[in-house]
């Protein structure tokens, strides 16, 4: 559906040249929820202006639907875009405009009928929950209202792709599950491509299909968004998902030197993670049966969901003798779980 090959962007500034994008290929699927996540400055916001061509690209090409939209004139680009619609963090409404005419502005612009705008118009208030609010403005809305505003607005013209730039950054978390679900339901109902440019993973967990993450105008890491969460290679992806899933040592051991070596009342310290089926199966239980001498103590746990797959993440102490302690990591590595060997850490006295 959609295709970047080989997206540079260049701006001038009065220091010289700023190299916001660097060689972008990037491919979404057809009807996909796409995650693009990013510090600020790392290029995201740019990326997705270069796919509705807001911001033209210096290099490469642009391909939406099978259409390279950089060849396009600037009439056959405002044609090209009514196919794209997009939805911002400030919501950007007429603030002298109703609710209705906020949603009916594109088709006006279009020379779409009065007859016609009132039979796409009142169908999108039903579909974001606003039917009710047709005849208010946007002053007399809450942020949520407003998004959803933009929201209708942005599938005015039945586009095949909806780019979200930060759409849920304004608002409080409770508004942004429903502007999340909202989107979900779009995204099924009306077959719609779907690319969400963000700051914040819980975003990305919680709506999108794939993810890429965008560091120093680059793609440092992609795939899906369970495997990313799991397997995490790259740094800066480490660094989002840890606002989510704390990588700290657990309380009784923070502070203290992490080692490879086993040293007297230390214990070994590993990070275990669980899918699919095995997130509910006894594998600490049958490990402490069979690997005698070893001690286990269960120091972090957490089970979550993403798209519908358990996900368990845990952190073990392991004590006893060494011996006892390689048969217990021998009998991890032969089951379905991730094993990640944190190190030898002493006991802090206080919580000892």
């Amino acid at each position: 559906m959609i295709k970047l090959l080989g997206i540079e962007k260049v701006y001038d500034s009065p220091s010289g040249k700023v190299h916001a994008l660097k060689g972008i290929d990037l491919e979404i699927a057809r009807g996909e929820i796409y995650g693009i996540i990013g510090l600020s400055g790392a290029g995201k916001s740019t990326l997705v202006r270069c796919i509705n061509m807001l911001e033209r690209p210096t290099a490469g090409k642009v391909i939406v639907d099978g259409q390279d939209m950089t060849t396009l004139s600037e009439s056959q680009l405002r044609e090209a875009r009514k196919s794209i619609g997009m939805i911002f963090q400030h919501f950007n409404l007429l603030s002298s405009a109703t609710v209705y005419d906020n949603i009916a502005f594109p088709l006006k612009l279009s020379g779409t009928s009065k007859a016609d705008i009132e039979k796409k118009v009142r169908p999108l208030l039903e579909l974001v929950g606003l039917s009710d609010k047709a005849n208010q403005y946007p002053s007399q809305l809450s942020g949520g209202q407003k998004q959803r505003v933009g929201i209708a607005r942005a599938l005015a013209n039945d586009p095949k792709v909806l780019l979200c730039d930060e759409a849920t950054s304004a608002l409080d978390p409770q508004t942004t599950k429903s502007i999340l679900d909202l989107i979900r339901v779009i995204n099924q109902n009306l077959a719609l491509t779907v690319v969400v440019i963000t700051h914040e993973m819980q975003v990305i967990k919680e709506l999108c299909d794939k993810v890429a993450v965008i560091s120093d105008g680059v793609i440092a890491e992609r795939g899906s968004v369970l495997d990313v969460f799991t397997h995490p290679k790259h740094d800066i992806t480490k660094e989002f998902i840890s606002v989510l899933l704390s990588n700290d040592l657990p309380a009784a051991f923070r502070g203290n030197e992490v080692s490879q070596d086993r040293t007297p009342d230390s214990f070994l310290l590993v990070r275990l993670i669980f899918l699919g089926d095995k997130a509910d199966d006894p594998v600490l239980a049958k490990m402490i049966r069979k690997c005698a001498g070893v001690e286990c103590t269960m120091l972090f746990g957490n089970l979550d969901e993403i798209h519908g797959v358990p996900f368990g993440r845990f952190i073990i102490g392991l004590s006893g003798a060494a011996e006892a302690i390689n048969d217990a990591l021998n009998f991890l590595g032969g089951q379905d779980v991730r094993v990640e060997v944190i190190g030898y850490v002493r006991r802090n006295p206080a919580v000892a």
